[in-house]
């Protein structure tokens, strides 16, 4: 199936696509949701990675304060 054939499909067209352009359909959709679901993967350990390191700084700063008698 051409990629015109393709992209010239609309479902609300009353007219059921065939097996192949359903196929292609559910397969461009999964690889889509697999792309964004890893992406956010990503960006949530990132910010995970960022907390953690904004909270070892503060304990570090909390402990100096109670090493040096500050508290």
């Amino acid at each position: 199936m051409s990629e015109t054939e393709m992209n010239s499909y609309r479902f609300g067209t009353g007219q059921e696509p065939t097996d192949e352009m359903l196929a292609q359909i559910m397969h461009e959709a999964a690889v889509d949701a697999k792309r964004s679901n890893e992406e956010a993967s990503i960006r949530h350990l990132d910010d995970m990675r960022r907390e953690m390191k904004n909270d070892q700084a503060q304990w570090a700063d909390r402990i100096n304060e109670v090493r040096n008698g500050n508290f």
